[in-house]
Formats: C-alpha cells, sequence, structure tokens
C-alpha cells in the first residue's frame, strides 16, 4: 500500500528498528497460546484465505506505534473497544458491550465484555485497557495524538472503565479508531520489555494470532482456539497476506485462484478482470482523497490570487476520467464524500483559463512568466499523469511546471526544510482520517503549525484555527453545529485556496467470486476482517 508512505514520516525511527529486527529472518512471535476451550476448534480440513498486499504487510508491531500497512492485519490480531459504520453512522461494540457518556462529553464509560482472553492466555480486564490506552499515550508515537482530550482513566471494578477528559471529546469515534485504539495484554511488554512488540511479537484479544512472519515475504495468521465469539459456522482456519509487488502477477494468482482478495490493482487490470467468471469487482467510496498543497510562504504563491488562479487551471474533469477511469469523482472541500462533515453545497473550482487569465492579471502577472515546481511520489501512475497533464494547462499561462516525481522520504525532507525558499512550490499528497472525524483532515493539513508536520502548504488563518477547535469541541455534544462550523471552515479554505482539492476517490476491489461476507468499511481502509468471510 503505497499510500501508506505518509504515515512512515511520522515514526521512521522505529521502522528502522523493525527491519532490522526483520533482518533476523521468521518470527513465531504469538504470547503463548490459550487453552483452546473458547469456541470450537479448526475444521479438519483447513480453509486457508489469501491476501495479495502490493508491499509488506507489517512495519510496525507495536500495537501502541502502529501507522501504517499492518493496519489490514493488526485489525485481525488485536481489536477495539468499538467498531464505527460510516454508512449508518452507527456504532458496534466490540470488546465494550455498553457505554455512555456524560452529558457535557467529559466522561466516558465503558462497561467490558466478560471473560474475554487475549492471545497469552490472560483475561482481557478493564485494568488491562486502562494500561493499554496509557501506554500508547506515553509512547506518543504513530496516531496517539487521538487520545489527547483524555486527563486520566480510572476502573470500577473488574469490567468497567472511565476516561475523565480535559475538554469534550467524541470518544466513541477515538475508541473505534483504526490505528491506536488497540487493547493488548500489557502484562507481556512489562514482564519481556518495551521492544518485545516490536521485534515480531503480538498479544491481542482479535480471532486470529501469528503463526509466522518473514520480513518481504508472507505473514501467516491462524484461528485463536479461545476467540470470544466462538468458532461455529464457516470460518477461515488461516489467513495468509501474501507480498506480491506486481500487479500483473496478483492479477494471474487471482484468476488462478491463488488468492482470494486483491488490496489494490492499476485500473486497466481492473477492467480486464471484469470479464472473468470467477472474479467479483466492487467499488465503494473511500475516505481517501488527493490534494496538492501550494507552499503560501514563497511568491508567487504567497498571493492569494494566483493561488486562486492555479486552482481555476486544474482539468478537473480530465483527470477524474481519463486517468481515474471514473473511479473518483471532483472533491468538494477537504473532507472527502459520505465521511460527516462533507458538505455538498460548498463552491468548487471548475476548469476555466479564462478566470485565471483575469486573476493572474490582477496579481501583477499577465504573461505568466514563473516557473514552479511540483512534488510527486515516484512509482505513483496516477500522480505522475494528473502532474504531466496540470502541466500541459499552466502552460498555456505561461507558466513552468517542474515535475518532481520523489521517493516519499527525500519529498517529506524537502517540504520541511526550514526556510521557504527551499521547500517545493506544490506538495501532491493522499490524505484518509486517522479517525472518521472531519477534525483529521481540517487540523492535520490546515491548522496552524509552529512546526511543519503535515500542514504542507504552511497556511496559517487564525479565524479558520478557531472555527474548526470549536467544531471539534462540540462534536461530541453538538454534531450538528460542528458541522455548520466544519462548512464555514471549508468556505474560508476555498476562498484563501491553500490548496488544489483534486478528488475523492473510489476503492476497486478484486476478490474471487466464492469470497464472501467481506463489507468494506472506508474508516478501516483496505482491511478485511477475516472472522466475518468465509469460502462457498
Amino acid at each position: 500500500m503505497s499510500l501508506h508512505r505518509r504515515r512512515l514520516a511520522v515514526v521512521l525511527s522505529l521502522a528502522l528498528l523493525v527491519l532490522s529486527v526483520a533482518a533476523a529472518g521468521c518470527s513465531q512471535g504469538a504470547a503463548n497460546q490459550g487453552t483452546g476451550t473458547g469456541g470450537n476448534s479448526a475444521p479438519s480440513t483447513p480453509q486457508i484465505a489469501f491476501y495479495g498486499a502490493t508491499n509488506d504487510t507489517m512495519v510496525f508491531w507495536d500495537p501502541s506505534d502502529s501507522y501504517s500497512n499492518e493496519i489490514i492485519a493488526m485489525n485481525n490480531i488485536y481489536e477495539r473497544l468499538l467498531q464505527y459504520d460510516p454508512a449508518t453512522n452507527q456504532f458496534t461494540g466490540v470488546l465494550a458491550k455498553e457505554w455512555q457518556t456524560s452529558p457535557d462529553a467529559l466522561t466516558w464509560t465503558f462497561t467490558l465484555r466478560e471473560g474475554v482472553k487475549f492471545h497469552s492466555g490472560n483475561e482481557m480486564t478493564a485494568e488491562a485497557v486502562k494500561s493499554s490506552i496509557e501506554r500508547t499515550m506515553k509512547r506518543g508515537n504513530g496516531a496517539a495524538f487521538i487520545w489527547e482530550a483524555v486527563k486520566s482513566i480510572e476502573t470500577d471494578g473488574k469490567y468497567k472503565v472511565i476516561f475523565h477528559l480535559s475538554h469534550p471529546s467524541p470518544l466513541d469515534l477515538v475508541a473505534a479508531s483504526g490505528y491506536a485504539a488497540f487493547i493488548f495484554d500489557p502484562t507481556v511488554a512489562q514482564k519481556n520489555g518495551e521492544d518485545w512488540f516490536s521485534k515480531g511479537n503480538e498479544a491481542g484479544t482479535g480471532a486470529y494470532m501469528l503463526e509466522s512472519w518473514q520480513q518481504g515475504g508472507d505473514l501467516v495468521l491462524k484461528q485463536f482456539p479461545d476467540y470470544w465469539q466462538g468458532w461455529s459456522g464457516k470460518h477461515f482456519s488461516k489467513v495468509v497476506y501474501k507480498t506480491v509487488p506486481e500487479a500483473a502477477t496478483k492479477r494471474q494468482m487471482l484468476e488462478a485462484g491463488q488468492l482470494d482478495f486483491v488490496e489494490m490493482l492499476p485500473f486497466e487490470q481492473v477492467e480486464a478482470l471484469k470479464s472473468s467468471p470467477n472474479v467479483t469487482i466492487t467499488t465503494t467510496p473511500s475516505f481517501q482523497n488527493l490534494m496538492a498543497f501550494f507552499n503560501t510562504q514563497k511568491k508567487p504563491l504567497d498571493n492569494v490570487k494566483v493561488r486562486q488562479a492555479l486552482s481555476y487551471a486544474f482539468p478537473y474533469n480530465v483527470v477524474v476520467n481519463d486517468v481515474m477511469k471514473n473511479y473518483a469523482q471532483q472533491s468538494r472541500g477537504p473532507i472527502p464524500k459520505g465521511l460527516w462533515g462533507h458538505d455538498d453545497h460548498l463552491p468548487q473550482y471548475t476548469y476555466d483559463l479564462d478566470k485565471a487569465k483575469q486573476l493572474l492579471n490582477d496579481a501583477g502577472y499577465p504573461q505568466g512568466g514563473f516557473t514552479l515546481t511540483m512534488t510527486y511520489a515516484s512509482g505513483d501512475e496516477n500522480e505522475r499523469r494528473m502532474a504531466e497533464l496540470y502541466k500541459a494547462e499552466l502552460a498555456k499561462l505561461g507558466i513552468t511546471l517542474e515535475l518532481k516525481g520523489m521517493p516519499w522520504e527525500a519529498q517529506w525532507d524537502q517540504g520541511k526544510a526550514t526556510k521557504p525558499q527551499d521547500r517545493q512550490d506544490i506538495f501532491v499528497m493522499y490524505w484518509w482520517p486517522d479517525y472518521a472525524n472531519p477534525y483529521s483532515f481540517l487540523y492535520s493539513l490546515f491548522h496552524t503549525e509552529d512546526k511543519v508536520l503535515f500542514n504542507l502548504g504552511y497556511y496559517s488563518n487564525p479565524q479558520y484555527d478557531q472555527l474548526i477547535d470549536k467544531a471539534n469541541g462540540l462534536a461530541a455534544t453538538d454534531r450538528q453545529q460542528a458541522i455548520q462550523l466544519y462548512g464555514q471552515a471549508q468556505e474560508l479554505l476555498l476562498q484563501d485556496a491553500p490548496a488544489l482539492f483534486m478528488y475523492d476517490q473510489e476503492y476497486v476491489r478484486a476478490m474471487r467470486s466464492n469470497f464472501k461476507g467481506y463489507t468494506d468499511n472506508p474508516a478501516y481502509p483496505n482491511v478485511v476482517f477475516f472472522y466475518n468471510t468465509y469460502r462457498e
């Protein structure tokens, strides 16, 4: 999943530790297996599911630090208190069977399921939940910031956890996050050392536990016999995540029945598979979108009229139709369609070179006459083709666009250069939520930053900051008012044009026709919850 490259920059030092451990070879690192009394044993004829991944599945093994590709496996090894369904805007209890909040959303109480076991054999208790979250907050890596409102956590008996917040926050969304909300057995880290997880070990409550892993090769998970939901009915005995970088190879393996599910394929391969009787193609909305950030601290992009002109010069329809093959739609602001807070009534920039010329003239650049550099992720064909089309349009305005496909780390380093003049002019990047909250997009990408993190347009507007901060505080107590404030903030963004809001993309999935039970949930990107699937 090359799109997760933006996650890696946050915790690159941890990645080096993981890779050094991986070089040692195969890991058999699940904690001690339980006694096997929690559910029916695996069927006599094992049913093995095969997931085709583009890149190595495991980048970070520590459930507190997870912030990359491993989301697809972690959500089968570990579980959270809650699960969120954006389609219905409803929550389902996972490790929590009941939850409630005080009217001011400053106190949240979760009542846990009883008798749930970790893969270590120990019971999941309120103290384990408390210790899990506190450890994640203390380490402060990956998406740990989602817990920033938590002032303290207390337990009430063996199965009740109470969160006290410093300010109102939608803790139900936080507790349902696909990152940083995993509950694990903290005693194994205390016993074996803080780096025990990072060495390729796990201690979750999920349906599947680690059997083996080889860096650059397969990750194999097997049924956890004591899983709290039991094993009656149709379930896979094992899940194998196979690393298959070549798109053509993934397609061949899928057609041959060697893969059940493919995470991502080029659209040309998808079209070819539509005629295969043994393959099913599904498309679902995602919360993933592509944006290009203007360097608002560097001439001529410090001029809002220049940024508006560049927004009118982008060929939105051509990119959606020809590059994305209509598996996308033009964005309407930074919040993707389907996520609460998205506003279908927001204005959009359209391709209009006449307006672009007029704005450039008003800004003092009637003939263009300047050069801009756009950086994008090397190897991403969609980004490259989009950039080439944009370059051709800007040339009509007398603007030269120099394109630089770069490895993520190099692009990231340039974007964080100390001097604005040393940074790129236009930074292309995907975004999707850390948790299903508009604040993930609006804060991370556009809130004023003292130190550059993900605000790669270096945009600062105090009025905008106040609007989104107030909205985030209201999200737990007055969702409609929060949505209204988020809409006002996005109107400011569109007026200030600190970025190109290009498209919200769809997820296009290819899977075997006899692979059943899969439901795409954009709050957990690219995750197959294998406990719910089976082969017909």
